[in-house]
């Protein structure tokens, strides 16, 4: 029998007791799934950053840590954790961002605020492009940005992505490093932010980066709220250098009722919404990398702590 933790909130509990029991018993498993095993005899431990676990000594027999969250900025710098980190790729999130990102590329790319927003008699006529004519730039091309780049290049549109490390995509222009970056952002008249949150990626939207965009620019972040410096932000939108901000992610969520970011025409805020994960997915997923781990085999979507995600 393997004993596995789920170490997340109460919610979580109701949705994934089932979903998690029946995914480990599709592939073989033997798992005896529970909220409150003696640390000790834990072997693995499902887990999401709310959880009351914060200190990972107690679980000496622990093989692997599976996240339930894409993001692990939460707990990469715990120095309690020394066991295998893995991060969650949930095929149901990933369609999810796929689904908004395109969703949101397409309303900028076809002005269609100005219409929805524009019911006042004015005959409006402006034609919008062709996708074939605008040029879309990705920043991270992890699991979620390639999606979203396949996606979106799949439309027509002339996409590029930028990542960390040199990426190879058909119908993408891959670019990285420093260089790459200011390349990407030249082009860019719709931005798409899907870069994990790292000292490295911190404020990577900021007045220089900003003002490296193309007038009329269209940023869209569904990544983490901390890619962008939220004065900048603020200040180019004012100046007309940027058209609009579509922002899912913030700071600090729920963003407060006092925001600036509420009452700007600018900007449309959903409140962190794009993606989430689903439990029927993504306990194949952790299924999967139990399954691999009685078998000694590599997990899947391992943390690299130095890299940060």
């Amino acid at each position: 029998m393997i004993n596995v933790l789920f170490a997340a909130n109460s919610d979580g509990w109701d949705t994934y007791s089932k979903t998690l029991r029946a995914a480990c018993s599709e592939v073989g498993l033997a798992v005896d799934l529970r909220v409150d095993h003696a640390p000790e005899r834990v072997d693995y431990i499902v887990y999401a950053p709310d959880s009351h676990v914060k200190d990972f000594r107690p679980f000496t027999q622990c093989k692997a840590v599976l996240n339930l969250w894409a993001g692990v900025e939460n707990v990469v710098n715990n120095k309690t954790l020394t066991k295998p980190l893995v991060r969650m790729v949930d095929p149901g999130m990933t369609q999810g961002m796929t689904e908004w990102v395109t969703g949101h590329t397409m309303r900028h790319h076809l002005g269609m605020d100005k219409h929805i927003l524009g019911q006042d008699g004015e005959w409006r006529s402006d034609i919008p492009p062709l996708s074939r004519d605008r040029h879309v730039t990705i920043l991270g091309l992890g699991q979620l940005g390639m999606a979203c780049a396949r996606a979106i290049s799949y439309l027509g549109f002339s996409v590029t992505g930028w990542s960390r490390s040199q990426k190879k995509m058909d119908s993408v222009t891959c670019l990285h490093g420093k260089d790459g970056l200011k390349q990407a952002l030249t082009g860019a008249e719709i931005l798409v932010l899907l870069l994990p949150k790292t000292p490295a990626t911190e404020n990577i939207l900021n007045a220089n980066s900003l003002a490296q965009l193309p007038a009329g620019a269209c940023i869209i972040n569904p990544g983490r709220g901390h890619l962008i410096d939220d004065t900048a932000l603020l200040s180019a939108l004012d100046a007309d250098h940027i058209a609009h901000a579509t922002l899912d992610v913030f700071r600090t969520e729920p963003l407060s009722a006092d925001h600036p970011f509420w009452a700007h025409p600018k900007i449309t805020v959903t409140p962190h919404i794009a993606s989430a994960t689903r439990a029927e997915t993504a306990s194949r997923v952790i299924a999967k990398n139990i399954q691999r781990g009685e078998a000694g085999e590599a997990f899947l979507y391992l943390v690299d702590r130095q890299a940060g995600y």
